[in-house]
């Protein structure tokens, strides 16, 4: 079975990062009883950077494996 690819991964990262964005930009004045909305906005900011950047990786080093074949 094959693993998510560069793409899939960039596409999953970037999708985190804007929610992440929306709920640090707009969900500031919303109390839960255990969390802040904004708090975890910026985890998924970091989460979804984290993708983008790991998306990265994967697209490099797939393309270097294919200029090595």
């Amino acid at each position: 079975m094959r693993g998510s690819s560069g793409r899939t991964e960039i596409l999953w990262g970037a999708i985190s990062a804007v929610v992440g964005l929306l709920l640090w930009l707009f969900a500031g004045d919303i109390e839960t009883p255990i969390i802040t909305l904004s708090k975890v906005g910026v985890v998924l900011m970091a989460v979804g950077g984290g993708g983008i950047l790991y998306g990265i990786y994967m697209l490099a080093k797939s393309g270097a494996r294919k200029e090595q074949q």
